[in-house]
């Protein structure tokens, strides 16, 4: 049997009227979850690392910065669970309609960038009402505050640590080069959007130039920047 977009219906067992008879309350799959709310800032973390503190990481860096790859490091090395969330990969959620930026910036795009942000917003304050810390990563430009930090503040709280992951241009056109598919920039896009995340010196926020860096190494060193914005958080 197919409705009418040819794809076959589930089959009904059992006889007319009959459904399948409700899981009590403890069963698997219906575990009552908190909801998720702003993300508080966190209690101070003793130095040499965050350790077991549950923490909301916002990391930030231009295209080829290698911050998706530290950050799902960074994640997977932590002592207490700890989600990656990517804007990239929640972007290509989007399978028929993708918006793609290369194809030229348009209202379409912008409106899935947005939409991205606010799911990658919502997912984090979930996991962090369920005692589970997160790190997200995307090219938030400091000349566009409204719409990059403050649409993260926004959208997860005001505990979130916004980190900068920045080395220099030739690294970043290097790594650029050896990507495939939509992530690939021309050397143009990379070096503009590079000049453009140079307006975070000064900012206040922390800044890691992982040019000569290793990914354990720049993860290591983002753990101890970490450490310090807990105790100390930068004013955004």
């Amino acid at each position: 049997m197919q409705h009418a977009g040819g794809f076959p219906l589930p089959p009904t067992y059992g006889p007319p009227g009959w459904a399948p008879p409700s899981s009590p309350r403890d069963a698997t799959g219906h575990i009552q979850l908190p909801p998720g709310g702003p993300v508080p800032v966190p209690a101070a973390t003793p130095l040499g690392g965050t350790g077991i503190t549950t923490l909301a990481v916002l990391l930030i860096g231009p295209a080829g910065a290698g911050k998706t790859t530290v950050a799902r490091y960074w994640a997977q090395h932590r002592r207490v669970p700890t989600a990656h969330i990517s804007l990239d990969d929640v972007r290509e959620w989007v399978c028929a309609g993708f918006a793609d930026p290369q194809a030229g910036w348009n209202d379409h795009s912008e409106a899935q960038y947005r939409l991205a942000r606010r799911t990658c917003g919502f997912a984090a304050r979930n996991f962090l009402a369920n005692g589970i810390s997160c790190i997200l990563d995307d090219a938030v430009f400091p000349d566009r505050p409204v719409v990059g930090l403050g649409g993260w503040k926004r959208h997860v709280g005001p505990g979130l640590l916004p980190v900068v992951l920045l080395p220099g241009l030739d690294i970043v056109l290097e790594r650029n080069a050896e990507r495939s598919g939509n992530r690939r920039l021309s050397d143009e896009e990379v070096a503009g959007i590079h000049g453009r995340m140079a307006g975070w010196y000064g900012s206040g926020l922390p800044i890691i130039d992982n040019s000569q860096m290793d990914v354990p190494t720049t993860a290591h060193v983002l753990d101890e920047v970490l450490a310090r914005a807990v105790t100390s958080p930068p004013s955004w």
